[in-house]
């Protein structure tokens, strides 16, 4: 049995002020935390949600390299909004970021909140292929 593997600090990762780890690592499964618009001296930056998500989906890449994952091995993403009128922009980044040919299931939703006042917040899983 292969041990897991917390994820809590590295390069390009933001500095967690919250009592989790950025991902776990568990075999040849990556979970990753929701990652939010904050910067890597651990700042939330507060912007349009573009802006946000950018700086979201590159913490959430950061993290996966971290962890020794790639773009291409992401099956899952749960993407949380503070306000659904803002999926057009996000679906627009979002193709941008994963063909369409390797397009993660994903899960969306509208929260009453989400932490500092974000816009958006991206939690995934990764999986890679162990043939």
């Amino acid at each position: 049995m292969n041990p897991k593997k917390y994820i809590n600090e590295g390069e390009n990762l933001p500095k967690w002020d919250s009592p989790i780890s950025h991902a776990v690592v568990v075999n040849n499964m990556c979970f990753v935390s929701g990652q939010l618009a904050v910067n890597r001296e651990g700042t939330f930056v507060l912007g349009t949600v573009l802006e946000e998500a950018h700086l979201a989906f590159s913490n959430f890449f950061a993290v996966l390299k971290q962890s020794k994952f790639e773009k291409s091995d992401v099956v899952f993403i749960d993407i949380a909004f503070n306000d659904l009128k803002d999926l057009p922009l996000v679906n627009k980044l979002f193709c941008e970021l994963f063909p369409e040919d390797q397009r993660p299931s994903r899960t969306i939703y509208q929260a009453e909140a989400l932490p500092y006042g974000g816009k958006i917040k991206i939690t995934g899983t990764a999986v890679k292929d162990i043939n």
